[in-house]
């Protein structure tokens, strides 16, 4: 399997590497067999976050006797030294290791102030000192703060949403951070799930040689779509390229990334999948979201208060209520026109 190195920091991972958050929603023995089939087949990056509830754990279970032969990153989302702390404390004692390859301060709104002796770059600092991680990195949904983040120098990685249907501005941090000498992590290399294509997002990475895209793998059938890929290789040809422009065409632009920063909402609105619902049903299995359970949930949308506390939280400045209303006009004349069929 294809290596390459995340910048200053020297680590050396699998090109093709897997996000762990979805493991937390696996039974613990599936999750372990699927860690392991995970190593077993040539994988040797794994992220997760303090945020993901077992993963870490789980990760311990499956993982832990080689421990040796992986890198492993984690992230708190803790804003305080002590909370920061307390977190990678619980990281070591989870995943059964010593040391963290890379710590990464998670989904942070705006740069840490690195002059804070409270904060939390200062714990990421004292973690390094103790020997606890090894490399410090920063995650984060918003492009200016990522750009402020790389021309910082505080980092050694970056982990932002990118695909193939990032803005230009968005792809252009790539080259950022080759200039800066920062690994570049890619989250969300599926938009959320809205990419289906294993080998256009595979050749799509591929361009990118100085990026790694975490894959979140929850099924070993999904596993070995991601191994027959990476040993296939596969380039972006006219077909590929076509259908990436494509899909460019029709995805990219005002659309939920599902990265969840709109949340909590206070009526208790499930945003993050409620939001971008025209392009589950039309980008996926559609029946799984005709349950009452879902309906429940779209339903909901007209408990909206018009607050917009969503769309000031939103890093892509979406105008969420209007996008909500249109989704559950969308919704309930797609299951008028689908109902029969359920």
């Amino acid at each position: 399997m294809k290596t390459l190195t995340l910048g200053k920091s020297g680590l050396v991972v699998t090109k093709t590497a897997m996000g762990c958050l979805p493991v937390q929603r696996c039974d613990k023995d599936y999750a372990v067999k699927l860690l392991r089939a995970a190593y077993d087949g040539g994988i040797r990056y794994f992220d997760t976050a303090n945020a993901y509830t077992d993963s870490e754990e789980k990760i311990g279970l499956a993982l832990a006797d080689v421990r040796d032969q992986i890198v492993i990153s984690t992230k708190s989302a803790a804003r305080d030294k002590a909370g920061v702390l307390a977190h990678i404390e619980n990281s070591l004692r989870m995943m059964k290791t010593d040391y963290i390859d890379l710590f990464q301060l998670h989904q942070v709104p705006e740069l840490p102030d690195p002059d804070d002796p409270n904060g939390a770059y200062a714990a990421a600092l004292e973690a390094r000192a103790r020997g606890w991680v090894r490399h410090i990195g920063v995650t984060t949904h918003r492009v200016k703060v990522a750009e402020e983040c790389i021309a910082s120098g505080l980092f050694e990685t970056l982990q932002f949403p990118f695909s193939y249907i990032s803005s230009d501005r968005d792809l252009a941090l790539a080259e950022k951070c080759r200039a800066a000498d920062m690994g570049y992590i890619a989250m969300k290399g599926l938009a959320g799930g809205l990419l289906t294509n294993v080998r256009a997002c595979h050749a799509f990475m591929k361009r990118y040689d100085n990026v790694v895209p975490i894959w979140g793998i929850q099924t070993l059938e999904e596993l070995q779509q991601w191994l027959t890929v990476a040993e296939e290789d596969p380039d972006v040809d006219a077909e590929l390229d076509a259908f990436i422009q494509k899909e460019r065409q029709e995805l990219s632009g005002t659309f939920c990334r599902s990265c969840g920063y709109c949340m909590p909402c206070p009526m208790g609105i499930e945003i993050r999948n409620c939001a971008r619902m025209n392009m589950l049903l039309r980008r996926s299995p559609w029946q799984q979201y005709m349950t009452d359970e879902w309906q429940a949930k779209m339903n909901k949308i007209e408990d909206c208060i018009g607050c917009r506390s969503c769309a000031s939280k939103c890093p892509y400045q979406l105008d969420t209520p209007n996008l909500l209303k249109y989704m559950l006009k969308d919704y309930r004349e797609f299951y008028e026109a689908h109902k029969d069929l359920v």
